[in-house]
């Protein structure tokens, strides 16, 4: 018998009975109740402290906003997915401008040199956001890989207001992540950056060193 077979023999031979799991309270990663606006005014606080950039814009006006985008940062070759709405959607708006679409619904080896050299942004969709941390909630799938999230230098995120929830607890519950997940969830809560022995902090040298979030509303802001 194994060690490990002995240790599970004595723990289910207990004298005073067999090991129970304790009772779980789960309140203090809950019930935040914020409304609408403080969700998006805590996501947009805790996300920008850490050098991420929110864009305000609307479910029609959105890709005329990252046009504008594009050429400002002078995005020239963007990675993005073909199947998602809002890939879709972008595609249509930048069919006939100078922008280079590059597919990400390739197998990694295909364009691996493409995505670390010469691949400026990647566009993506998210499934929501996290008032309480800042964070942004990808969900990977073959037209989206979780690579034109991390490899680019500019990551573009687009979010749409009504998705952002209390609490990274609040997130798993509602969408049911128990019950199935993919390979990768990715959490976001910036661009990437890291710190030497110094304290030196520096931006981008492990990913994106620009993380700009698309914020959607349903019709303009008052």
């Amino acid at each position: 018998m194994s060690a490990r077979d002995n240790i599970l023999k004595r723990l289910r031979e207990r004298t005073d009975g067999p090991l129970t799991a304790p009772d779980s309270d789960f309140g203090v990663v809950t019930g935040r109740g914020w409304s609408a606006e403080e969700r998006l005014e805590r996501f947009e606080r805790w996300i920008s402290s850490v050098h991420g950039e929110v864009l305000h814009t609307t479910r029609d006006s959105w890709t005329t906003d990252l046009v504008a985008l594009l050429q400002a940062k002078g995005i020239r070759r963007l990675a993005l997915g073909r199947e998602h709405p809002v890939a879709a959607e972008a595609r249509a708006a930048l069919a006939e401008g100078e922008v280079t679409l590059i597919d990400a619904d390739r197998d990694v080896e295909e364009w691996q040199l493409e995505q670390f050299e010469t691949t400026d942004a990647g566009l993506t969709s998210t499934r929501g956001g996290i008032a309480e941390t800042g964070s942004l909630w990808l969900w990977p799938t073959p037209d989206e890989p979780r690579l034109i999230s991390l490899v680019p230098p500019i990551h573009i995120a687009v979010l749409d207001a009504d998705t952002i929830e209390d609490t990274f607890f609040d997130v798993i519950e509602a969408h049911g992540w128990a019950g199935g997940m993919p390979t990768n969830a990715l959490l976001v809560s910036g661009p990437s950056k890291t710190a030497d022995i110094e304290q030196t902090l520096a931006y981008g040298v492990h990913g994106p060193r620009e993380l700009i979030v698309l914020v959607r509303h349903a019709e303009e802001r008052p």
